[in-house]
């Protein structure tokens, strides 16, 4: 029973790594969006920094690379 209790605790903790890395890897995205895309494009509204991680995702699916070396 203790190694279930582990591997769960365990899986919980990488799960939580894995959204806090995600939420880091956003924020740049959604410093430059805000900062630098809405003043130069007209009709570009700000995104919160949950839109920008859902941006980053987006991303990474569509420009994933898929070569085979």
């Amino acid at each position: 029973m203790a190694q279930i209790g582990a591997a769960l605790g365990a899986l919980v903790l990488f799960a939580i790594l894995v959204c806090i890395g995600g939420l880091l890897f956003s924020l740049p995205v959604w410093l430059l969006w805000n900062y630098c895309l809405v003043g130069a494009v007209a009709g570009v509204s700000q995104v919160t920094w949950l839109q920008a991680w859902g941006i980053t995702v987006l991303c990474a699916f569509l420009f994933k690379s898929s070569s085979n070396k």
